[in-house]
């Protein structure tokens, strides 16, 4: 082999080493991966993952999904063989033990009931079975039904035991249904499974209840997420638009889950201490860090109302929230709120 063939060997050899150690070296362009549209928890579930590549993002994903399904079936209210419904049916007679999760989850809920001074209150299964039964007749409960369902709810009635993981009822009858926070810790878990995996930015939507964190898909500054209009002139269109960066929003209203008896609606969120449906907001929204808090907050406001529910919210730090009155134009706004607004989309009220 001559010089001049040597030399462009070499020269040949030493550009494909640069070239791919320039590959080796320089920060690859991350990777979206969205899983689409999956039943889960009752509802609709999607989650999008940024990630360095694409096995990253999908192995992100389906991690999400996979704590998402334990948490399901272990805190279904209508599955028979899940723990909640062991509790609803044992508890009262004897304790039950629990998994960690199921048993964290009743802790912050009882927690969320003394924070909201027991407007959240997941022992509302009694009283929900009530007006389902109520709905199927047609006919609003009697007065002497609520009262008699009242005996059977109340959060103070749980007892739990920490050492061994322990539920038990002090009341015969009692049902909870951890629906109003089980999608939110849900989430918080799945956002934290994708994490591990090595993600570098998600959102996790659950029948829209939402939380974002790390990087937004490309050319995006934030994660742009959209609230409902709770009774839109037409399908699926969105009131606002928020934008969030490690945070949360969790919405609670009557315009999608909700009874009706002699042509008139009631709202599946209740109001424990009165045995009755709430009503006054069409629509709650809380943004917040924890997607287990947003969940019970957004449920809390609900039933607590426009005065005293803005006055929890305002309290507690790195919370805001957005109130539609039932009926009304109007759009109410913590103080802090505006900052998660960016733009309005469409104001179908304006």
């Amino acid at each position: 082999m001559n010089k001049r063939n040597y030399k462009i060997i070499i020269g040949i050899v030493f550009f494909a080493g640069l070239i791919a150690l320039l590959n080796f070296c320089l920060p690859r362009k991350p990777v979206k991966s969205d899983s689409g549209y999956r039943l889960a928890m009752g509802t609709f579930a999607r989650i999008v993952a940024i990630a360095p590549d694409a096995n990253t993002a999908r192995k992100a994903i389906e991690a999400a999904f996979e704590q998402i399904e334990n948490i399901e079936n272990l805190c279904s209210f209508y599955k028979s063989d899940s723990e909640v419904s062991e509790i609803n049916r044992n508890a009262y007679d004897n304790p039950v033990v629990v998994s960690e999760i199921t048993f964290e989850i009743i802790r912050k809920s009882i927690e969320f009931s003394r924070l909201s001074d027991g407007a959240f209150d997941i022992t509302v299964g009694a009283l929900e079975d009530l007006w389902r039964k109520a709905a199927k007749e047609n006919l609003v409960p009697s007065q002497a039904a609520l009262e008699k369902v009242r005996s059977k709810i109340g959060y103070e009635k749980i007892i739990i035991v920490p050492n061994d993981r322990s539920v038990s009822f002090a009341a015969d009858g009692m049902k909870i249904d951890l629906g109003a926070i089980a999608k939110g810790f849900a989430i918080d878990k799945a956002i934290e499974a994708a994490k591990k995996i090595g993600a570098l930015g998600a959102m996790v939507d659950i029948g829209g209840d939402i939380r974002c964190f790390g990087r937004p898909p490309a050319g995006k500054k934030f994660w742009q997420i959209g609230l409902q209009e709770p009774n839109p002139k037409s399908e699926d269109k969105s009131i606002l638009t928020l934008k969030l960066n490690d945070f949360a929003v969790a919405t609670s209203g009557d315009y999608q889950r909700f009874v009706l008896i002699d042509g008139k609606k009631y709202s599946h969120i209740m109001n424990t201490k009165t045995a009755k449906s709430s009503s006054g907001l069409a629509s709650v929204s809380v943004i917040c860090k924890s997607c287990t808090e947003a969940d019970a907050l957004a449920t809390a406001v609900s039933v607590m109302g426009i005065e005293k529910g803005l006055c929890l919210i305002e309290q507690l730090p790195q919370t805001e929230a957005i109130l539609i009155p039932a009926g009304s134009d109007e759009i109410i706004k913590t103080s802090g709120a505006e900052k998660f607004i960016p733009f309005r989309v469409i104001n179908f009220r304006e």
